[in-house]
């Protein structure tokens, strides 16, 4: 059976095997026509054979029904339909390539034969999509009003980045096939990757109008929840997801993205239960990482971050946003010395980030290392206007390294710009221009 996640910007092949059960909307068409077969010792054998391997596979017993096919076909090895049963029983074992070659033998023997070019394309698909799309595409030539022959073709189509050919083909099986849920999940995945969001929330809405259960609409409510964020419908997102985890309260990537919905509506200890939730079925993602990291942060739980972070920088080495945060993280808990070796780190990382560059100035002032926050001041001074504050920040550290003339400039600049003469720093400067003037006037004397 040909399985599908539809979870995500498409539909995502799964597996390489091909699992064959009858009924199944997934299934490969099994072939039962036979032609009578004379009544003579060689016949009687065919004959036995035939029926040995229908017996298998309606056990379910493969592996036996591809040893009397391939029995047969020793002795017969023109019989197209043949072929394709022995494709199919290959298919059930998981031996794609195997199955591929009675398929293209049995067209080979019978060019006609669409259920060899359909079942030839479902085992094309998991490997190698594109191949699939010729022999689904003659599939769909052949019998042109079959709905499932339209709608593999436009999985192949999806699966090869051709989404909007594929949406023609999911359209088309829709039109043949109107209570399809599958179908209606595939259009509605593939217009949302599409960036047609509208369209994509009517075919799943319609999806689950069909089938208000079961594991077509479990991936329906899904597709629903992405189009709605898509939308920027996050209250509708939160009610949808809501019904969905109440139905599979066991869902860590749902909750996961319900614990994201929570984050944005500032529920934060909501949000923080939903990822214990998660946590509970295995290791936590970079993703649940970084949110409850967030989250912490925002309580201000700076000891609950901390190692959060630290697992997180483990996980994703390369992303220089991980050390950024654990540097403010750092410099929020006034633990200087650490804020600055991880805030370096950051910058190496992202040599571009003002923000960055100011948290490791920041660090390095309030660590008491002068020279290097003169240092950072001036590169940030040649990125942007410096702010009013920094040069009261420049005055100082001047003022600490005992360079009097500097330092005087650099308060009477900060006075110069300042317009509110009651604040702290204002009457600080004020009082160290006076003070450093009588200095400067002292030594010329």
């Amino acid at each position: 059976m040909l399985k599908l996640l539809v979870f995500g910007a498409c539909s995502v092949i799964l597996g390489a095997a091909l699992l064959p059960f009858v009924g199944s909307a997934f299934a490969q068409t099994v072939g039962t026509s036979r032609t009578k077969i004379p009544q003579d010792p060689a016949a009687i054998e065919l004959n036995r054979l035939l029926t040995a391997a229908q017996d298998a596979v309606n056990k379910q017993d493969y592996a036996s029904a591809a040893q009397d096919y391939q029995a047969y076909l020793a002795k017969k090895p023109d019989d197209a339909v043949v072929h394709y049963d022995l494709g199919y029983a290959y298919t059930a074992l998981q031996k794609p390539a195997d199955a591929k070659s009675e398929y293209e033998k049995a067209i080979a023997l019978d060019p006609k034969m669409a259920a060899a070019y359909q079942n030839l394309g479902v085992t094309l698909i998991p490997a190698d999509p594109a191949a699939a799309i010729e022999p689904l595409q003659r599939a769909a030539e052949l019998v042109p009003e079959d709905a499932r022959t339209k709608w593999l073709l436009g999985i192949a189509l999806e699966a090869t980045k051709k989404d909007a050919l594929a949406i023609e083909q999911y359209q088309a099986a829709e039109k043949l096939d109107a209570k399809n849920v599958e179908v209606r999940n595939s259009l509605g995945f593939a217009l949302l990757r599409s960036g047609r969001a509208g369209d994509a929330e009517t075919a799943f809405r319609e999806a689950l109008a069909l089938q208000p259960t079961g594991a077509a609409a479990d991936q329906a409510h899904k597709g629903l929840l992405q189009t709605l964020l898509a939308e920027r419908k996050n209250d509708d997102a939160a009610t949808e997801l809501g019904v969905y985890l109440a139905a599979h309260p066991n869902d860590a990537a749902m909750q996961l993205e319900h614990a994201s919905l929570l984050v944005d509506a500032g529920k934060d200890d909501d949000a923080l239960a939903e990822l214990d939730k998660a946590a509970s079925a295995g290791p936590e993602s970079l993703r649940a990482m970084k949110l409850r990291a967030l989250i912490y942060f925002r309580k201000k739980q700076y000891d609950n971050a901390a190692p959060v972070l630290v697992k997180a920088i483990a996980l994703a080495p390369q992303d220089p946003d991980l050390p950024a945060q654990l540097g403010h993280l750092y410099l929020e808990k006034k633990d200087y010395p650490n804020a600055v070796n991880t805030l370096i780190v950051a910058l190496k990382m992202n040599q571009q980030s003002i923000d960055v560059l100011k948290d490791l100035v920041t660090a390095e002032y309030l660590n008491k290392n002068y020279p290097a926050t003169l240092h950072g001041l001036d590169v940030l001074a040649q990125r942007e206007t410096p702010p009013l504050g920094s040069w009261f920040v420049r005055a100082t550290c001047y003022d600490k390294l005992g360079q009097v003339q500097p330092a005087l400039d650099a308060y009477k600049k900060f006075l110069q710009l300042n317009k509110d003469e009651n604040s702290d720093m204002y009457f600080e400067a004020s009082a160290r221009v006076r003070t450093l003037t009588r200095e400067l006037a002292n030594k010329k004397r």
